[in-house]
């Protein structure tokens, strides 16, 4: 595992953030992108992201933790300029994908945020890798298997907050539809799911569509969704062996899909605590990032 300049998506524009460097990670045979700053030896910081954004969903958060903490935001397989694989999207073999990079960026031990289906992730590694992990915080996210409902409501005030995915499940049919309308797609989902409509600008939305149509990027964001029985059934052989004892800090948004990440978390986890953001939705470190980055930050130090 060794960290490299790689980019195995050369079609989609790189984003630079000013104290911050692109890397590429040979992580168990799968090239994944990791953009890294802050104090190099202070305790590191992993964030993930989920649909339909990339690393860049952290980029107001990442200047505000790098005075203390070493940050590095990943891009999950499929996500962003990491490789498009065609297959392994459960959320554990995804999860061992991220541990390697981070192991591969010379980190030993780390605290993890994760956001939408990055918190699919999180949930995961912190089921196989516990021992390596300092604490995680999850946004906004129901976990396949563990929080996220069996069934789709009907109620159209609820339905428009989860319809996706049984969309999403289903074989061809969004790619279909959804091939060449990705900036529409994108649109819809950053725009009706945020609290404020002008949190996401032109050029936020461009790039989000932009790495949904490179080289096979909406397929596999979609396999997360494909996968997620696989998922499910991994996290319950997991915790049929151990409960969660790494702190979990559950953090919810006024408007956002879960009202309660840590109550929601805490039957499976023995150290749960919760905030609840004010002024979001579902698009929390993108609507309200000092909040986002105070409470990650607190719940580090009160944790040492």
């Amino acid at each position: 595992m060794t960290a490299s300049g790689s980019n195995p998506v050369r079609d989609l524009p790189l984003h630079d953030l000013a104290g911050f460097t692109h890397r590429w990670v040979d992580a168990d045979g799968i090239r994944l992108h990791a953009v890294e700053g802050g104090r190099p030896n202070g305790p590191a910081v992993v964030l993930l992201a989920g649909f339909p954004q990339t690393w860049w969903a952290w980029r107001k958060v990442m200047p505000s933790l790098a005075d203390r903490f070493r940050v590095i935001a990943i891009d999950l397989p499929g996500q962003g300029h990491s490789e498009r694989p065609e297959r392994g999207y459960d959320t554990h073999t995804v999860a061992a994908h991220v541990h390697a990079t981070v192991k591969a960026l010379g980190v030993s031990s780390y605290w993890l945020a994760a956001h939408d289906i990055g918190a699919w992730v999180a949930f995961s590694l912190a089921l196989n890798h516990e021992s390596q992990l300092r604490g995680v915080a999850l946004l906004d996210a129901g976990i396949p298997g563990i929080t996220l409902p069996e069934t789709i409501p009907t109620d159209p005030a609820r339905a428009w907050k989860t319809w996706h995915f049984a969309f999403h499940l289903v074989p061809d049919l969004p790619e279909t539809l959804l091939t060449g309308r990705e900036r529409e797609y994108v649109d819809w989902f950053l725009k009706t799911k945020a609290l404020a409509p002008g949190t996401f600008d032109d050029a936020d939305l461009d790039h989000y569509a932009a790495a949904l149509a490179a080289d096979g990027g909406l397929r596999a964001s979609l396999a997360y969704y494909r996968d997620a029985a696989e998922s499910a059934r991994k996290n319950h052989q997991a915790l049929d062996r151990q409960h969660l004892t790494v702190p979990i800090l559950g953090i919810s948004s006024s408007h956002g899909s879960v009202p309660d990440m840590a109550a929601s978390i805490s039957p499976w986890a023995d150290n749960t605590t919760g905030v609840v953001v004010p002024g979001a939705g579902h698009f929390i470190p993108d609507e309200q990032p000092e909040a986002v980055a105070t409470a990650i930050t607190d719940f580090i130090t009160d944790a040492n």
